[in-house]
């Protein structure tokens, strides 16, 4: 068989099909283009462009909405966020960050701390864990930086990375530290925020099923996590009055009774002295950066 022959008859033929025919075929090639840039690029990043373009209709069926900022978000205009709305319901509750390791502070979170309680919004605030530092100092830092107080959200330990030179077992038993110390000074476990598949391979164990978790999971109509959760980080690319840029948006997972009940109670009265009972706690000294 001569192959060239063949392929030179074969553009004869091409050549002398009518224009129409080239026009339909294109018609097709084109069609079979977009179907492929829709359902291969375009609908699964569906939420993300929405939040991109400022639609923050999502996930639905939840009444509770709120934010978290850490100085990425700049200067806060807290006035405009306390009357933005998100599905026709207002911001409740707001995380902040203020530390990380054990040597750094936020440089916007005192001025975040106060403005989000002269704003009425529920405050909760997150420490971002390091694996650079003794889990001891981290959570005693976080505590002589962070000060908390009755009616604010549980504290939160915002854990992302697993360390290369670990066990699993020790990276968890580093995590319990942290989390008891904390505990034991307010009296509610903290919330633990993480990814979602983060959780499944690292913090399955079951000495963590107590804790409330926080979970992120971008870009989705509903929770992929079949775990118990009680806040869904739902997008990093949302839009709201106040806040320059992107902002991450959460949701709740309950009612406005439950996160109430979800609040640091008032600590205990000593009825001899008539004043708080609070635990003792040993800071160490520590260098802070703004």
């Amino acid at each position: 068989m001569n192959i060239p022959k063949t392929i030179h008859l074969l553009c004869i033929k091409l050549h002398k099909m009518p224009k129409w025919v080239w026009q339909i075929g294109g018609i097709f090639i084109a069609l079979f283009y977009c179907f492929w840039l829709y359902f291969f690029l375009v609908a699964p990043s569906g939420f993300r462009w929405r939040a991109i373009y400022g639609d923050p209709d999502y996930p639905d069926g939840y009444e509770i909405h709120g934010i978290d900022i850490s100085h990425h978000q700049g200067n806060v205009n807290w006035a405009r966020l306390r009357n933005a709305l998100i599905e026709q319901s207002p911001v409740r509750f707001v995380f902040m960050k203020s530390t990380e390791g054990d040597s750094h502070v936020d440089r916007n979170f005192r001025s975040n701390f106060a403005n989000a309680k002269e704003a009425g919004l529920i405050r909760g605030v997150y420490h971002f864990w390091s694996n650079n530092s003794s889990p001891r100092r981290q959570a005693y830092f976080y505590l002589a930086m962070t000060p908390l107080e009755p009616g604010d959200l549980p504290p939160v330990l915002d854990v992302e990375t697993k360390p290369n030179g670990i066990s699993t077992g020790e990276f968890q038993q580093n995590i319990l530290t942290w989390l008891h110390i904390v505990e034991d000074k307010f009296h509610v476990k903290p919330i633990i925020y993480t990814f979602y598949k983060f959780k499944d391979q690292y913090l399955s164990d079951s000495r963590f099923d107590d804790y409330p978790y926080w979970i992120a999971h971008y870009y989705v109509d509903k929770m992929e996590y079949p775990g118990k959760w009680l806040f869904w980080q739902h997008t990093d690319a949302g839009k709201l009055p106040g806040i320059k840029g992107y902002v991450d948006l959460n949701i709740f997972n309950g009612s406005y009774y439950n996160l109430m009940q979800l609040l640091i109670p008032k600590p205990k009265i000593d009825k001899k002295s008539d004043t708080p009972i609070y635990d003792s706690l040993y800071i160490d000294s520590f260098s802070v950066q703004d």
